[in-house]
């Protein structure tokens, strides 16, 4: 158990391009902060130990503090894998479910993802099950649906705390690949920032929710206003993240059978803005909690689990 002033346990969340680093103390506070773009891309294949080490020694860290990680660190191409628990489970199962890492001095573990073994339709997802356990807290028992904005967005079905069914959307990395490499790079340019309160936004969002049509059928209209009515980039880059957005969100109404009644939003920066405007655009009522605030506190919750921050618990 640590002292005052002293961090208890690291957390960290290791994504495909992206690290995030914290030392909590004792009370989940953050007692250090540390963001690389050193992901899984960057680790591969056998850097992640010295990559975490070099964060930690950065922050002050004690030789001996334990850490947690959710993320992508925990798959099949990562640095130990933590095998998918199998949907409906609950979050608490999770915890459980972590494995150690094996030849470290630290006591390391990893948060395992979720599976959704359908076959009609599988999924999978890593690191948000960690969000959706330290957002539970203040969702309280009861049936929750839950969007999780990102490159690969997730909307989630959660019932007095177990994850029943979810589905993912490509929305982040369609968006960027169309602006990129598709026919819309000649109309977007580099205008790829946008504004959730921009008219284009809006408007094509708006349509995509209200009168919902395949995507396919509807991406080369923004070409097409470009040539015919002027559409200008900045405006094309909105368009395209309006009609992504809001027929990400229209096929998700539908697939849950929503009904446009409260939804949680777990998201933060523009992605909050942005989904925050879609959804409002969709009618529905929304309870936000913060992305970072959610992840940090569910990988204090695993930590307390195996004794970590209160020196109680599983070992």
């Amino acid at each position: 158990m640590s002292k005052a002033g002293e961090p208890a346990v690291a957390v960290a969340d290791w994504g495909t391009t992206r690290l995030r680093v914290w030392l909590l103390d004792a009370a989940g506070n953050v007692f250090a902060e540390r963001r690389s773009d050193e992901g899984l891309l960057s680790a591969q294949p056998d850097r992640f130990g010295d990559i975490l080490e070099r964060q930690l020694g950065d922050m002050g860290a004690p030789a001996t503090l334990p850490v947690i990680i959710c993320g992508m660190a925990g798959s099949r191409q990562g640095w130990a894998e933590a095998p998918y628990a199998t949907v409906p489970v609950s979050l608490a199962e999770i915890f459980g479910a972590a494995v150690s890492v094996p030849r470290t001095k630290r006591d390391i573990r990893i948060v395992p993802g979720l599976a959704q073994r359908d076959t009609a339709a599988p999924d999978v997802m890593r690191g948000e099950e960690t969000q959706l356990a330290g957002a539970a807290a203040s969702l309280g028992f009861g049936r929750h649906f839950v969007c999780m904005p990102g490159t690969h967005s997730k909307w989630v079905e959660l019932v007095d705390g177990t994850v029943t069914r979810f589905q993912t959307f490509m929305t982040g990395e369609l968006f960027s690949v169309l602006s990129a490499q598709s026919i819309l790079s000649h109309s977007i340019g580099t205008e790829t920032k946008v504004a959730a309160d921009r008219p284009a936004f809006i408007d094509w969002c708006r349509n995509a929710v209200s009168a919902p049509a395949p995507v396919e059928t509807s991406l080369f209209r923004i070409r097409a206003a470009t040539l015919l009515h002027g559409l200008q980039p900045a405006d094309a880059g909105a368009a395209l993240s309006g009609l992504l957005i809001g027929s990400e969100i229209a096929a998700a109404k539908a697939r849950f059978a929503l009904d446009g009644g409260p939804l949680v939003l777990i998201a933060s920066g523009a992605m909050h803005a942005l989904y925050a405007a879609a959804l409002g655009l969709a009618g529905f009522e929304i309870k936000t909690v913060d992305a970072d605030d959610a992840v940090r506190a569910g990988l204090a919750e695993t930590a307390r689990y195996f004794g970590m921050m209160t020196g109680e618990g599983a070992a």
